[in-house]
Order: C-alpha cells, then structure tokens, then sequence
C-alpha cells in the first residue's frame, strides 16, 4: 500500500480546535515535513487549494499557501516521492493549468501528478467576483469533464481544439508535454464523483470514516468498481486518515479529548453553513460528510487514534480492503507525526514491510 502526506498548506493542518498545535503554513516548514517523509519512504506528498478560510478564533485556513508554487518548489528539493498539486479548476484555465503542469514535470524529472477538484465554498470565488452562480453546483462534474479532457489532449498530444459547453479551444497549443503519464486525482464520493473518476480519473480520492473504524469506507470503493465495470478502466482509491498516536492508548486518548475540548466553534459554524448551500449534489458528498460531523474538530475526516502498535494493525486493516491502492495522512503535530510514523509505526506495518526507507530496512533484514 502507498503512503502519502496530505501537507499542511493552511494554518494549523486540519484540526479546528485551540488546544492544537497552532501554527502558520510556510515553505520551510513543508519542506521539513516533505523531507522527512521521503527520507521514511513515503510514496508522495499532496497539498489542496484554498482560497479563503473558516475564521473564528483560530482564523481557521485564513492563512494558506498557493499550491502549485509550493509543490514546485518541493519538488525541487525532494529526489524521489511523487508531488501533486490542486488545480481550482473554476478559475485555472486548463491551459494554464497545463503548463504548469508542464514546468513542475521538469523540475521534479516525471515526478508529478495533478489533483483537481470543483470548488464547493463559495465565497472563495465569490470574494473575487468569480462564482458562476448556485447552478454550478448541479454542473460541476459536466464542467470538469470538459476541463480534464482538454488537460488528457494537452498532456498526451499538446494541442486541443475542444468545443465543449463550457470550453472552446482553438488549436491551443502547450509545449514541452510532461516527460511522464500525468496521473490525475479526483475527490470523488458522490454518484456523479464516482462517475467522473471511472471515466477520466487515475486515482479516486475520498474521506476514512469515524474514528478508529478503519474499513468503514469500503462501500465506497464497491461504489467506484460499479462504475469502473462500466467505463473499463482501472481506477483505485486513496483514502484519507488523520493520526493521533503515542505510547499508549491512554496517552492519545488524551490528546483526542484535549483537542475536542478545544474546538473552535465559530469555525466549525462556518465550515457546516457552508456545506449546507449546495442543493443539487448528491447527500454523500466530501463536504457534506465532513459538514455533518459528529467529531467536526478534525473536519471529521477518519480518524486512527491510539498506541503505535494499535495504529499500524488499522493502517493494515486498511491495506486489505480491496480497491485501495494508497493512503493519504494527516497528523495532529505533522513533524513530530512523520517521524514517529517513520520510527514507530510503519516498522509493525505488514503493508509497509518492504518499503525502501532506512528504519523498515533495518525491519526487514531482521525479519529475515
């Protein structure tokens, strides 16, 4: 199973409580955290967009980092693990998309890939004078449909005439094309997410559920095959945890309390409003399971919570479920996260057993 790290681009990484690690997003500390990651053997690093935050106390997302300028500059400091970039496809051209796309293919040698997404927060774009109005909600994935085809005719041919609803090409032209297959990512959870992701998506990216329920998500890959039996393609999941992690269960257990006592009200406020507008998309969207949380302080993104050991038989777990090709990690303290991932919990993973990172070598040859 691959391992990905989701990066902290944004102020204070996903947790929406003043009892966490309060930060502000910078380069150096996403190079450290990207670094360290590569140095363990992770297979590649993602960072989202976002173009306004929650607010609230803790200024939640306020503070964020432009995603393709910092993957290019990861790139450029990183020798091994796969980079992708967010394209916020409602105000990226796709040719522009393209060729940065292009640029970032040089400077990382075919290391790069492309995660794009629709955009569901309005004011992100309305702030800007460039929301399209509330009927985009019910037409996004017909609009990223246009979007990616035009991005697979540049990649593969560098050149498109697309005539489409949305898009109209004339003989747009982006040259050099990437020197590797630019695989595409799509956070797809919803029927019409799904959809897409078997018809133009190499990796379909959605939410773990609950906290320490690591399988919970495995319909959702049942969904996907459904619609990949119909468009022929091989599509597989990465799916997205948080870890809290420590000695013991008690000690993590605490953590977790701590950082729901401290919850940021007023943010998660925002964040379920939000969630709330679109009307039209399916009820098993990312953000509406994310909105709906029991646990909203991490976004209610899945959550494996406990000792070392007691982490690496539910990231096993996961490994098992058919479908899933990768996982894609946050932590509560990302640094400190990495590293104990790299020391303490991936040596006890039997998915990670042959990865080439210089602690689980040293499992290996033991083993042996």
């Amino acid at each position: 199973m691959k391992v990905g790290i989701f990066c902290p681009i944004g102020n204070n990484g996903w947790l929406i409580s003043k009892n966490a690690p309060q930060y502000k997003p910078t380069f150096e500390l996403n190079k450290e955290i990207v670094q360290r990651a590569e140095h363990y053997g992770f297979d590649f690093a993602l960072s989202m967009i976002k173009l306004r935050g929650f607010g609230g106390e803790t200024e939640f997302w306020d503070y964020n980092l432009e995603t393709f300028t910092l993957m290019a500059g990861l790139a450029a400091v990183t020798s091994k693990i796969k980079i992708y970039a967010t394209a916020a496809t409602l105000v990226m051209p796709p040719a522009i998309v393209a060729r940065m796309a292009s640029t970032i293919d040089s400077i990382s040698n075919g290391r790069f890939g492309l995660n794009v997404v629709t955009g569901w927060q309005k004011p992100e774009y309305s702030q800007m004078g460039m929301w399209p109005g509330e009927e985009y909600f019910g037409k996004r994935y017909q609009y990223l449909s246009e979007y990616v085809q035009i991005l697979r005719q540049l990649f593969e041919t560098g050149q498109s005439d697309f005539k489409g609803e949305f898009f109209n090409m004339d003989d747009c032209q982006v040259k050099p094309m990437p020197q590797a297959d630019m695989k595409i990512i799509c956070a797809g959870q919803s029927d019409d997410g799904l959809a897409f992701s078997a018809k133009y998506a190499d990796y379909n990216f959605v939410f773990g559920k609950g906290l320490n329920t690591p399988t919970a998500y495995a319909p959702i890959n049942d969904r996907l095959k459904a619609q990949t039996d119909k468009t022929g393609r091989d599509v597989s999941t990465y799916v997205l945890f948080m870890v809290i992690a420590d000695e013991t269960d008690e000690k993590a257990q605490a953590k977790w309390q701590s950082y729901n006592e401290g919850a940021d009200m007023e943010a998660i406020a925002w964040l379920q409003d939000q969630g709330s507008k679109d009307k039209t998309s399916g009820s098993d969207t990312n953000i509406r399971h994310m909105a709906s949380s029991v646990s909203p302080v991490n976004i209610n993104m899945g959550t494996l919570m406990g000792s070392y050991e007691k982490v690496a038989s539910m990231l096993d777990a996961i490994a098992e479920i058919k479908g899933t090709d990768g996982i894609l990690l946050t932590f509560d303290d990302f640094i400190q996260g990495v590293e104990d991932f790299g020391t303490r919990i991936q040596p006890l993973m039997k998915s990670r057993i042959d990865v080439d990172s210089p602690i689980a070598s040293q499992v290996s040859k033991s083993v042996a």
